[in-house]
């Protein structure tokens, strides 16, 4: 009897688990064509062969192309202009890629630094990382050294607790 309730609690468990994992609204078979129209319609089907597109992208010109969204306004596109080059954010001329503000800083303000670590802060956080195991072997391992060896620093990645040491003071306070 006892071995029946351990084995069949389970099992109904699962089952339970089971049939609402597939309680799915099915959809209807008239429901499905008409998404298959639309898809072959609009090319949204994948092509035959190797390449991996779709018709749509195969073939552009074969299908019907989405709305356009509707976009920025004439002015709105020129005053962001003035504003990329009043504040050298406008990417300047040549194949550099810089923006008028690297290439010449002098001829705009500074920007404002944001507030950032000291060199003592940098230092205790990289040394309490190599401490905890928190960091990234040598070479190309995608894992951190506590993954890779929790055993070694096990001890180190929860700090004690007061809870811990209180049973030693306590037989300390005993043995006086």
């Amino acid at each position: 009897m006892k071995l029946t309730r351990t084995v069949a609690a389970p099992l109904l468990l699962l089952a339970a688990i089971a049939s609402t994992a597939h309680a799915q609204v099915q959809k209807t078979r008239e429901q499905v064509q008409a998404e298959l129209r639309e898809a072959i319609r609009t090319g949204d089907v994948m092509a035959a062969g190797d390449s991996g597109l779709k018709l749509n992208e195969l073939n552009p010109q074969r299908y019907p192309h989405a709305a356009a969204v509707a976009g920025k306004t004439r002015e709105q596109v020129r005053a962001e202009l003035a504003d990329a080059i009043r504040d050298g954010s406008m990417v300047a001329a040549g194949e550099g890629g810089m923006t008028l503000r690297d290439e010449f800083p002098q001829r705009y303000p500074q920007l404002a630094a944001a507030p950032s670590r000291t060199r003592q802060e940098v230092i205790a956080e990289t040394r309490e990382a190599i401490r905890n195991g928190d960091m990234y072997p040598a070479g190309e391992a995608t894992e951190k050294l506590n993954d890779l060896a929790p055993q070694r620093y096990a001890g180190r990645r929860a700090p004690r607790t007061a809870q811990v040491d209180a049973p030693a003071d306590v037989a300390r306070s005993a043995a006086r």
